[in-house]
Protein backbone atom coordinates (compact mmCIF):
# COMPACT_ATOMS: atom_id res chain seq x y z
CA UNK A 1 0.00 0.00 0.00
CA UNK A 2 2.89 2.35 0.69
CA UNK A 3 4.28 1.62 -2.77
CA UNK A 4 0.84 2.28 -4.29
CA UNK A 5 0.60 5.56 -2.37
CA UNK A 6 3.95 6.67 -3.79
CA UNK A 7 2.73 5.93 -7.34
CA UNK A 8 -0.58 7.78 -6.94
CA UNK A 9 1.17 10.75 -5.35
CA UNK A 10 3.66 10.89 -8.22
CA UNK A 11 0.84 10.75 -10.79
CA UNK A 12 -0.97 13.52 -8.93
CA UNK A 13 2.11 15.74 -9.07
CA UNK A 14 2.68 15.02 -12.79
CA UNK A 15 -0.97 15.80 -13.62
CA UNK A 16 -0.78 19.03 -11.60
CA UNK A 17 2.36 20.08 -13.48
CA UNK A 18 0.80 19.40 -16.89
CA UNK A 19 -2.62 20.85 -16.05
CA UNK A 20 -1.49 24.48 -16.13
CA UNK A 21 -0.25 24.31 -19.71
CA UNK A 22 -3.25 22.29 -20.88
CA UNK A 23 -5.65 24.72 -19.19
CA UNK A 24 -3.91 27.70 -20.82
CA UNK A 25 -4.20 26.05 -24.24
CA UNK A 26 -7.91 25.32 -23.76
CA UNK A 27 -8.67 28.85 -22.59
CA UNK A 28 -6.59 30.39 -25.38
CA UNK A 29 -8.49 28.44 -28.05
CA UNK A 30 -11.92 29.61 -26.88
CA UNK A 31 -11.73 33.26 -28.09
CA UNK A 32 -10.54 32.17 -31.54
CA UNK A 33 -13.35 29.63 -31.89
CA UNK A 34 -15.86 32.22 -30.63
CA UNK A 35 -14.65 34.86 -33.10
CA UNK A 36 -14.80 32.39 -35.98
CA UNK A 37 -18.38 31.54 -35.00
CA UNK A 38 -19.22 35.27 -35.11
CA UNK A 39 -17.67 35.67 -38.57
CA UNK A 40 -19.52 32.62 -39.92
CA UNK A 41 -22.79 33.89 -38.40
CA UNK A 42 -22.40 37.26 -40.12
CA UNK A 43 -21.48 35.70 -43.45
CA UNK A 44 -24.27 33.13 -43.24
CA UNK A 45 -26.81 35.92 -42.75
CA UNK A 46 -26.27 36.94 -46.38
CA UNK A 47 -26.36 33.42 -47.81
CA UNK A 48 -29.46 31.38 -48.52
CA UNK A 49 -30.96 28.98 -51.01
CA UNK A 50 -29.02 26.79 -53.38
CA UNK A 51 -25.95 29.01 -53.12
CA UNK A 52 -25.27 28.03 -49.52
CA UNK A 53 -22.22 25.76 -49.07
CA UNK A 54 -23.00 22.14 -48.22
CA UNK A 55 -21.07 22.31 -44.94
CA UNK A 56 -23.41 25.12 -43.87
CA UNK A 57 -26.72 23.87 -45.25
CA UNK A 58 -26.06 20.14 -45.03
CA UNK A 59 -27.50 17.58 -47.41
CA UNK A 60 -31.09 18.27 -46.44
CA UNK A 61 -31.39 14.77 -45.02
CA UNK A 62 -31.11 13.31 -41.51
CA UNK A 63 -30.54 9.62 -42.17
CA UNK A 64 -26.76 9.09 -41.96
CA UNK A 65 -25.01 10.21 -38.79
CA UNK A 66 -21.28 10.37 -38.14
CA UNK A 67 -20.47 10.54 -34.43
CA UNK A 68 -16.97 11.67 -33.43
CA UNK A 69 -16.14 10.74 -29.83
CA UNK A 70 -12.99 12.13 -28.18
CA UNK A 71 -11.59 10.76 -24.91
CA UNK A 72 -8.10 9.95 -23.66
CA UNK A 73 -5.66 7.15 -24.43
CA UNK A 74 -5.00 6.46 -20.75
CA UNK A 75 -7.04 5.77 -17.62
CA UNK A 76 -6.54 6.54 -13.92
CA UNK A 77 -8.63 9.69 -14.38
CA UNK A 78 -11.81 8.94 -12.45
CA UNK A 79 -14.94 9.14 -14.57
CA UNK A 80 -13.40 11.30 -17.32
CA UNK A 81 -13.46 8.66 -20.08
CA UNK A 82 -16.55 6.86 -18.81
CA UNK A 83 -18.76 9.96 -18.75
CA UNK A 84 -18.03 10.91 -22.38
CA UNK A 85 -18.41 7.32 -23.61
CA UNK A 86 -21.72 6.95 -21.74
CA UNK A 87 -23.11 10.15 -23.30
CA UNK A 88 -22.00 9.03 -26.78
CA UNK A 89 -23.40 5.53 -26.29
CA UNK A 90 -26.80 6.94 -25.30
CA UNK A 91 -26.80 9.17 -28.37
CA UNK A 92 -25.81 6.32 -30.70
CA UNK A 93 -28.47 4.03 -29.23
CA UNK A 94 -31.21 6.66 -29.63
CA UNK A 95 -30.21 7.23 -33.28
CA UNK A 96 -30.17 3.49 -34.05
CA UNK A 97 -33.53 3.04 -32.34
CA UNK A 98 -34.87 5.81 -34.59
CA UNK A 99 -33.71 3.85 -37.66
CA UNK A 100 -30.69 6.01 -38.47
CA UNK A 101 -27.45 4.79 -40.03
CA UNK A 102 -24.67 5.55 -37.54
CA UNK A 103 -20.89 5.49 -38.03
CA UNK A 104 -18.30 6.36 -35.39
CA UNK A 105 -14.85 7.97 -35.42
CA UNK A 106 -12.99 7.14 -32.21
CA UNK A 107 -10.48 9.71 -30.97
CA UNK A 108 -8.60 8.02 -28.15
CA UNK A 109 -7.84 4.43 -27.25
CA UNK A 110 -10.33 4.39 -24.39
CA UNK A 111 -13.35 5.26 -26.54
CA UNK A 112 -12.37 2.54 -29.01
CA UNK A 113 -12.24 0.01 -26.17
CA UNK A 114 -15.45 1.34 -24.64
CA UNK A 115 -17.54 1.20 -27.82
CA UNK A 116 -16.00 -1.75 -29.67
CA UNK A 117 -17.90 -4.40 -27.70
CA UNK A 118 -21.31 -3.04 -28.78
CA UNK A 119 -20.62 -0.82 -31.79
CA UNK A 120 -17.28 -2.16 -33.02
CA UNK A 121 -18.61 -2.74 -36.54
CA UNK A 122 -19.60 0.94 -36.76
CA UNK A 123 -16.16 2.39 -35.95
CA UNK A 124 -14.66 3.91 -39.10
CA UNK A 125 -11.22 4.70 -37.70
CA UNK A 126 -9.41 5.26 -34.42
CA UNK A 127 -7.01 8.14 -33.78
CA UNK A 128 -4.67 7.80 -30.80
CA UNK A 129 -3.45 11.04 -29.28
CA UNK A 130 -0.41 9.31 -27.77
CA UNK A 131 1.01 9.33 -31.31
CA UNK A 132 1.49 13.10 -30.88
CA UNK A 133 4.00 14.41 -28.40
CA UNK A 134 2.20 17.77 -28.33
CA UNK A 135 -1.48 18.32 -29.16
CA UNK A 136 -1.77 20.79 -32.04
CA UNK A 137 -2.93 21.14 -35.65
CA UNK A 138 -1.14 17.95 -36.77
CA UNK A 139 -3.43 16.05 -34.38
CA UNK A 140 -6.65 17.79 -35.47
CA UNK A 141 -6.16 18.00 -39.25
CA UNK A 142 -6.34 14.23 -40.02
CA UNK A 143 -9.59 13.97 -38.04
CA UNK A 144 -11.10 16.96 -39.87
CA UNK A 145 -9.92 15.56 -43.21
CA UNK A 146 -11.63 12.21 -42.53
CA UNK A 147 -14.86 13.99 -41.55
CA UNK A 148 -14.79 15.98 -44.82
CA UNK A 149 -14.02 12.79 -46.76
CA UNK A 150 -16.95 10.93 -45.21
CA UNK A 151 -19.28 13.87 -45.88
CA UNK A 152 -18.19 14.29 -49.49
CA UNK A 153 -18.56 10.54 -50.08
CA UNK A 154 -22.18 10.73 -48.96
CA UNK A 155 -21.61 8.67 -45.82
CA UNK A 156 -22.79 11.40 -43.44
CA UNK A 157 -25.68 13.84 -43.39
CA UNK A 158 -25.06 15.02 -39.82
CA UNK A 159 -21.75 15.07 -37.95
CA UNK A 160 -21.64 15.51 -34.16
CA UNK A 161 -18.69 15.69 -31.81
CA UNK A 162 -18.52 14.44 -28.22
CA UNK A 163 -15.80 15.69 -25.89
CA UNK A 164 -15.27 16.80 -22.30
CA UNK A 165 -15.35 20.55 -21.69
CA UNK A 166 -13.02 21.74 -18.95
CA UNK A 167 -14.62 23.88 -16.24
CA UNK A 168 -12.35 23.31 -13.26
CA UNK A 169 -10.20 20.66 -11.63
CA UNK A 170 -13.31 19.09 -10.11
CA UNK A 171 -15.72 19.70 -13.00
CA UNK A 172 -15.47 18.31 -16.54
CA UNK A 173 -18.67 18.37 -18.59
CA UNK A 174 -19.43 15.86 -21.39
CA UNK A 175 -20.42 18.06 -24.34
CA UNK A 176 -22.08 17.48 -27.71
CA UNK A 177 -21.37 19.86 -30.61
CA UNK A 178 -22.80 19.60 -34.12
CA UNK A 179 -20.17 20.16 -36.81
CA UNK A 180 -22.19 19.51 -39.99
CA UNK A 181 -24.50 21.19 -40.88
CA UNK A 182 -22.67 24.09 -39.27
CA UNK A 183 -24.67 25.56 -36.41
CA UNK A 184 -24.90 29.33 -36.79
CA UNK A 185 -24.45 30.87 -33.36
CA UNK A 186 -27.47 33.08 -32.81
CA UNK A 187 -25.75 34.66 -29.80
CA UNK A 188 -22.69 35.69 -31.80
CA UNK A 189 -22.32 39.49 -31.63
CA UNK A 190 -22.86 41.15 -35.01
CA UNK A 191 -19.95 42.99 -36.60
CA UNK A 192 -20.33 46.74 -36.09
CA UNK A 193 -20.17 48.34 -39.54
CA UNK A 194 -20.81 51.89 -38.26
CA UNK A 195 -23.54 52.32 -40.83
CA UNK A 196 -21.40 51.08 -43.72
CA UNK A 197 -22.24 48.24 -46.09
CA UNK A 198 -19.71 45.54 -46.91
CA UNK A 199 -19.32 44.25 -50.44
CA UNK A 200 -17.45 40.97 -50.23
CA UNK A 201 -14.84 40.02 -52.79
CA UNK A 202 -15.01 37.11 -53.33
CA UNK A 203 -18.64 36.48 -52.44
CA UNK A 204 -19.93 35.32 -49.08
CA UNK A 205 -20.46 31.84 -50.52
CA UNK A 206 -16.85 31.55 -51.68
CA UNK A 207 -15.51 32.81 -48.35
CA UNK A 208 -17.65 30.29 -46.49
CA UNK A 209 -16.45 27.49 -48.79
CA UNK A 210 -12.93 28.19 -47.50
CA UNK A 211 -13.82 29.12 -43.94
CA UNK A 212 -16.15 26.24 -43.03
CA UNK A 213 -13.56 23.43 -43.44
CA UNK A 214 -11.14 25.47 -41.34
CA UNK A 215 -13.89 25.90 -38.77
CA UNK A 216 -14.22 22.10 -38.45
CA UNK A 217 -10.47 21.83 -37.86
CA UNK A 218 -10.67 24.65 -35.31
CA UNK A 219 -13.57 23.00 -33.45
CA UNK A 220 -11.73 19.66 -33.39
CA UNK A 221 -8.54 21.30 -32.10
CA UNK A 222 -10.44 23.24 -29.43
CA UNK A 223 -12.15 19.99 -28.33
CA UNK A 224 -8.77 18.22 -28.10
CA UNK A 225 -7.43 21.03 -25.92
CA UNK A 226 -10.53 20.88 -23.71
CA UNK A 227 -10.16 17.10 -23.47
CA UNK A 228 -6.50 17.33 -22.51
CA UNK A 229 -7.18 19.85 -19.74
CA UNK A 230 -10.15 17.79 -18.54
CA UNK A 231 -8.03 14.63 -18.45
CA UNK A 232 -5.28 16.16 -16.33
CA UNK A 233 -7.84 17.83 -14.06
CA UNK A 234 -9.72 14.57 -13.58
CA UNK A 235 -6.51 12.60 -13.08
CA UNK A 236 -5.24 15.12 -10.55
CA UNK A 237 -8.45 14.80 -8.53
CA UNK A 238 -8.59 11.01 -8.84
CA UNK A 239 -4.97 10.52 -7.80
CA UNK A 240 -5.37 12.94 -4.89
CA UNK A 241 -8.34 10.90 -3.65
CA UNK A 242 -6.42 7.66 -4.20
CA UNK A 243 -3.43 8.99 -2.25
CA UNK A 244 -5.62 10.02 0.69
CA UNK A 245 -7.49 6.69 0.60
CA UNK A 246 -4.17 4.84 0.56
CA UNK A 247 -3.07 6.86 3.60
CA UNK A 248 -6.26 5.94 5.46
CA UNK A 249 -5.80 2.28 4.58
CA UNK A 250 -2.13 2.36 5.62
CA UNK A 251 -3.16 3.80 9.02
CA UNK A 252 -5.81 1.10 9.41
CA UNK A 253 -3.41 -1.68 8.42
CA UNK A 254 -0.68 -0.29 10.69
CA UNK A 255 -3.11 -0.30 13.61
CA UNK A 256 -4.08 -3.91 12.86
CA UNK A 257 -0.40 -4.86 12.54
CA UNK A 258 0.48 -3.28 15.89
CA UNK A 259 -2.44 -5.01 17.61
CA UNK A 260 -1.47 -8.39 16.14
CA UNK A 261 2.16 -7.82 17.11
CA UNK A 262 1.19 -6.78 20.64
CA UNK A 263 -1.06 -9.85 21.00
CA UNK A 264 1.75 -12.12 19.78
CA UNK A 265 4.25 -10.61 22.24
CA UNK A 266 1.72 -10.96 25.06
CA UNK A 267 1.10 -14.61 24.16
CA UNK A 268 4.83 -15.34 24.11
CA UNK A 269 5.30 -13.70 27.53
CA UNK A 270 2.44 -15.74 28.99
CA UNK A 271 3.98 -18.92 27.60
CA UNK A 272 7.39 -18.04 29.10
CA UNK A 273 5.89 -17.19 32.50
CA UNK A 274 3.77 -20.36 32.46
CA UNK A 275 6.82 -22.47 31.62
CA UNK A 276 8.90 -20.87 34.38
CA UNK A 277 6.15 -21.52 36.91
CA UNK A 278 5.91 -25.16 35.80
CA UNK A 279 9.60 -25.64 36.59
Amino acid sequence: MKSTQKITKALNMVAAAKLKRAQDQAESARPYAKKMAAVIANLAAGVSGDGAPKLLAGTGRDQKHLVVVATGDKGLAGGFNTNVIRAARERIKSLIDAGKDVRVIAVGRKVRDGLSRVYGDRIVRTFEMSDHKVIGLPAAEPIAALIAEEFEAGNADVVTLFFSRFQSVISQVPTLKQLIPAVVDGDAPPIDLNGATYEYEPSEEEILETLLPRNITTQILAALYENQASFFGAQMGAMDNATRNAGDLINSLTLQYNRKRQAQITTELIEIIAGAEAL
